[in-house]
């Protein structure tokens, strides 16, 4: 999961294009190094002249795959959210491409913070957020949901194909839209303030499928669950549940290649819950 790439040859490609983006930057890599998805990207804390201490994040793709929402999130999430969400401010970006491969690297304000949680799946036992957390985590959103944008995080066609094969169910169909964080589960969380991180993949989703997406990656810690249900009470509504059906479904698709098996059970149990 947050590994470096199981080939030698792509954690090498990695490690140099970040050395170039560092002597490009000017920057001083001023921490230890962390690894994204499957190696897709790094990252690590340094320092610059001009901002002080920075986050330095490199992102690699295919060059035919180098396009569109997932490659463009952070830059153009910047545009809309810099002044009125708490999130890191994004500095510089830039990209460039050798040997068959796109990258770009993002210099990004740096939030001394840690996480929720390593890992996007919630531990049994999690500390709940005290209410000020989860006041600002509700506002955020509302201003994140209320922004015009013309970019997509899930598609109808995408659900009505993937909902039966998956939750064996009918899928839902999708009458309320709203714009979405995208990617709102615990590691992209900090826990003091908090601040929302990775806007990669931020766009139009069904109402509530930012909360729906916070409370499936929790399921496994009940009291954190109860204070996600409390906190957005979309969730017991109709849009609600089909917004937490299509987040359902999207970790079960993740589970069938391998991502967090641990959470599969109670995946299950909630899809049986909302049918």
């Amino acid at each position: 999961m947050y590994s470096p790439p199981t080939e030698s040859a792509d954690q090498q490609r990695m490690t140099d294009a970040f050395t170039r983006a560092v002597n490009e930057l000017g920057v001083t890599v001023d921490g230890p190094e962390v690894w994204g998805w499957f190696g897709r990207t790094l990252s690590a804390r340094v320092r610059c002249r001009r901002y002080g201490r920075c986050w330095l994040r490199l992102v690699s793709a295919p060059e035919d795959k180098a396009t569109g929402k997932i490659w463009e999130g952070n830059r153009l999430a910047a545009e809309l959210f810099d002044a009125t969400v708490t999130k890191p401010a994004l500095y510089e970006s830039g990209g460039d491409g050798r040997n068959g491969y796109s990258y770009r690297a993002e210099l990004s304000q740096y939030i001394p913070e840690p996480v929720l949680s390593p890992s996007p799946v919630l531990s049994a036992g999690a500390v709940v957020p005290p209410d000020a957390w989860w006041g600002s985590l509700r506002a955020d959103l509302d201003s994140v949901a209320k922004t015009a944008t013309d970019r997509v995080a899930v598609r109808q066609e995408w659900a009505d194909r993937s909902v039966p094969r998956l939750l064996d169910m009918p899928a839902p169909q999708i009458t309320k839209w709203e714009t979405a964080h995208g990617d709102l589960q615990p590691a992209n969380l900090t826990s003091g303030t908090p601040y929302l991180l990775d806007w990669e993949g931020f766009g139009r989703a069904p109402v509530g499928y930012d909360p729906a997406m916070l409370l499936v990656y929790s399921l496994l810690a009940p009291g954190f669950a109860q204070r996600v249900r409390e906190t957005f009470p979309i969730l017991g509504t109709e849009p609600g549940r089909v917004a937490q059906i299509i987040v359902t479904t999207e970790l079960m698709q993740s589970a069938s290649r391998g991502d967090h098996p641990e959470l599969v059970p109670a995946l299950r149990a909630l899809a049986k819950d909302l049918a």
